[in-house]
Formats: C-alpha cells, structure tokens, sequence
C-alpha cells in the first residue's frame, strides 16, 4: 500500500509542472514556446513569473494579407469604414485648412510683435511698483522673454503645418 501512495504521489509531483507555464523566450517585440525557433533567433528566456501576450492589431502600412488583398494603397492610408473623399472636396478642405492656418499666422505674428515691441530687448518700462522692488520688475521681464519664445514656437508650428499641406491649386 506504501509503494502505490508514493507512487501516485510522484505521479502528481511529475503532473504539476505540466499545469505550470512553458518557457517563454523574447524575440525582440515577439514571444515564443518553441526552443527551436527561439534558437534559430537568438532569443533570450524570460524569468520571474508569468507572461500574457495580448495581440493587438497590425499598423495600417505594416501590409498585412488583410489589407494588401483588400485592394489598393487607399485602404492602407484611410481608417477602415471612412468615406472616400473626391479630389474636389479634399482640396476644398485643404484650401480651407490653408486659409485657417495662414489667419491663425497673422494674428501670431502680431501678437509677436506687439510683444517685441513691449519687451524692448530686455528693457521694458517699469510699472507700478517695479521702481521700489527690482525682483518683480525682473520676474516680469523673465515673463515676457518666455512668453515671446512660446509665441515664436506658435509660429514655427503653424508655418510646419503650412507646409504639409497641398501646393495652392491656380486658378486656370
């Protein structure tokens, strides 16, 4: 009766590493449980606990069967289910977009230069009682150069934005 107990209780010792998990190796972004592949690549194992794979989905341009079957360079540019846009549309949006980004860059460059203006390189007015207390004059000063590099970075990043659209159609 002993041998046959231990003999069960070996078994179920045997038995639980199975319900345990598999090695699991890391290739690069990619997981594995197949020591064949994870050699042939150069894999590395991973340790300290258990390891849960997600799959999400593939990247519009990353060419999957899905999307290359689908038909056309189209379908990879656009989300699934969006309306195809006809190229008199489009370039109304983007005249649209242009006209926008270029009010959005005058009133910029005013307030860039009504700041300019205020900041008289680092020498404007004092106010109040900046005369009597220095710091609050330089903190004001400290102020206005931020505030004039924020606003040039404003412009830089419209003028980006400018740039990425469509050439302006001509009028023929």
């Amino acid at each position: 009766m002993k041998t046959a107990s231990l003999i069960f209780l070996a078994g179920s010792l045997i038995a639980l590493p199975a319900l345990a998990q598999e090695r699991v190796w890391r290739c690069g972004n990619e997981y594995t449980n197949n020591a064949t592949i994870a050699q042939q690549k150069g894999c590395k194992i991973m340790e300290g606990g258990n390891v849960t794979v997600v799959q999400g989905t593939r990247a519009s341009g990353g060419g999957s069967a899905s999307s290359s079957s689908s038909g056309g360079s189209s379908a990879a540019r656009s989300p699934a289910g969006s309306p195809r846009v006809e190229g008199v549309d489009q370039r109304a949006r983007d005249g649209e977009a242009r006209s926008v980004l270029e009010a959005e860059l005058k009133k910029a460059e005013a307030r860039q230069a009504e700041l300019q203006k205020e900041y008289n390189n680092g020498e404007p007015e004092k106010q109040g009682s900046e005369g009597r207390n220095y710091q609050k004059y330089l903190d004001r000063v400290a102020e206005m150069k931020a505030e004039l590099a924020r606003n040039e970075s404003d412009i830089a990043g419209i003028r980006r934005e400018i740039a990425r659209l469509p050439a302006k159609q001509q009028p023929q």
